[in-house]
């Protein structure tokens, strides 16, 4: 049985890949940490992510908890995922991170690090967000520079981020593909006399409101015509059950920096 170390177990998406876990019968939580301080710090894990008591307690030794794993499971901050790549190096553990907010730097540091560990890194586990970005690849390559781009992503009021990093992703995706630079044609805010939209301009707009849990709507604008793709997340869910299928395919794959594209075998 594999065994899954969870980051962020007090957390929203924590408690429901603790959830998940204890739904497989292919993975079992070997530990279960949270950031130093924090209030679920010391109590049953199983009991924090409301399915009752499970045995595992909460703790923040990041160092001992580790090694109780096969593959580390991380939801927490950007901010701390490279010393929980570097400390799954040191310990030979694979590692997920589903954390979004990455600057550049952060990214390259990751990347560097990758070289002596398996880790897949990716904004969003969604098998559905994950099989859009695969199909706006396409979409953009055929449609060229007849069709204004514009996305749009919506999200709960307590996300922290924005763009989603699963917006930008998307944006990346399509700049990639329309060969425009998305750090010169991102357009974020629009407000008061702007003039025309330029051609190569891609739109990234955010909106957060409530307890939505994620949308994201991309547009492709003709002259005579539109095509509207859109992926609406019900519940978190679907992202741990994603974060799962990473967990037991990259346990098997030599060192190296990956993403779900590389999970669901969508590139090529």
């Amino acid at each position: 049985m594999l065994k899954a170390v969870v980051l962020g177990a007090g957390g929203r998406m924590g408690g429901r890949i603790i959830t998940m876990i204890a739904q497989s019968d292919v993975i079992e939580l070997g530990a279960a940490l949270e950031k130093a301080g924090h209030p679920t710090i010391g109590k049953d894990a199983g009991e924090v992510a409301g399915i009752g008591r499970n045995g595992i307690i909460i703790g923040d030794n990041l160092a001992a908890g580790f090694p109780k794993g096969d593959v580390v499971i991380d939801f927490t901050h950007h901010s701390a995922a490279l010393e929980h790549v570097e400390l799954a190096a040191a310990t030979g553990k694979a590692i997920v991170i589903g954390s979004t907010g990455f600057s550049s730097e952060e990214i390259a540091a990751i990347e560097k690090q990758a070289e002596k560990v398996r880790c897949v890194l990716s904004p969003n586990m969604s098998v559905g967000v994950n099989l859009l970005f695969k199909v706006l690849e396409t979409v953009a390559g055929i449609l060229g520079d007849d069709y204004d781009v514009e996305i749009v992503e919506t999200h709960h009021n307590l996300k922290k981020d924005a763009p989603s990093g699963t917006a930008m992703r998307m944006a990346q995706i399509i700049a990639t593909a329309l060969a425009r630079n998305l750090d010169e044609v991102g357009v974020y805010e629009r407000k008061g006399m702007i003039g025309e939209r330029s051609k190569k301009e891609i739109g990234i707009q955010t909106i957060r409101a409530g307890d939505i849990v994620g949308e994201h709507l991309v547009l492709f604008a003709g002259g005579s015509e539109r095509l509207e793709f859109i992926h609406r997340a019900h519940s978190r869910d679907n992202f741990a059950r994603g974060a799962l299928r990473a967990a037991q395919w990259i346990v098997t794959k030599n060192n190296g920096l990956y993403d779900m594209q590389d999970v669901l075998g969508l590139k090529g």
